[in-house]
């Protein structure tokens, strides 16, 4: 969620995965890992973030 809606600095990137690497893949999962937290936005806060939480569920109902 950290780069859901921005990006923290990049120094905090380099310095997690010093301390726990990331799993081979997680680029492609990303969308898929910020798929509650989209889901979540549209529920307390509504229809805005419909346009981006379809598209990931396009992009992973299509597997």
């Amino acid at each position: 969620m950290t780069a859901l809606f921005g990006r923290f600095p990049d120094a905090f990137y380099a310095a997690y995965k010093e301390v726990r690497p990331l799993a081979p893949g997680w680029e492609e999962r990303f969308s898929l890992y910020n798929l509650y937290h989209l889901l979540n936005h549209v529920n307390l806060f509504g229809s805005g973030y419909l346009p981006e939480t379809r598209a990931v569920i396009r992009r992973w109902a299509g597997r």
